[in-house]
């Protein structure tokens, strides 16, 4: 006969994030990240655009003072790889990113960020590629425009109409 009792939770599982970070923190408080909130919530901080196209590199703290007088705080400066095309947009856009990142973290850690431009680290797997339409899609998408008499919006038809037909799944 088996018992009605409810199984009690096993008292060895844990979540794998509490997990990770505590692996992850020795390793990034040698490049200056006093905790892994910033690396591991690069996105949420600064927004799925910024964050595939930049990643944070390491946390430049400036200089302590020796004498008592000089013992204030100062921010550290953030330095960030960057695509080489979308440096522009992210030095223009660093007081936002400072920001976020402040309010993110609670206190007033960087003050400034310095850009690296280069390939991001990083595997973008989960990136789609582009790839043309098919020439059925092109050839389906052109039979039901019709009475379009500008060549550059039936163009465009045809190939968002070849785009969306591709995208559709057959009946089952």
């Amino acid at each position: 006969m088996r018992s009605t009792r409810p199984r009690r939770p096993s008292s060895f599982s844990r979540p794998l994030a509490d997990l990770v970070g505590a692996a992850i923190d020795p390793v990034l408080a040698r490049q200056g990240f006093g905790q892994s909130d910033i690396v591991l919530f690069w996105e949420d901080i600064v927004g799925e655009r910024l964050a595939a196209n930049s990643e944070p590199l390491c946390l430049r703290w400036p200089p302590r003072g020796r004498g008592v007088a000089d013992q204030r705080f100062e921010p550290a400066t953030l330095v960030v790889r960057v695509e080489s095309g979308f440096a522009l947009e992210l030095q223009h856009l660093a007081g936002l990113v400072i920001e976020r990142i402040n309010t993110h973290l609670g206190f007033a850690c960087v003050g400034r960020l310095a850009l690296k431009q280069g390939p991001l680290a990083r595997q973008r797997a989960n990136r789609p590629r582009y790839r043309p339409p098919t020439e059925a899609a092109v050839v389906a998408a052109t039979a039901q425009i019709n009475g379009i008499e500008s060549e550059a919006l039936r163009r465009a038809l045809v190939q968002l109409g070849a785009r969306v037909i591709e995208g559709r799944k057959p009946p089952a």
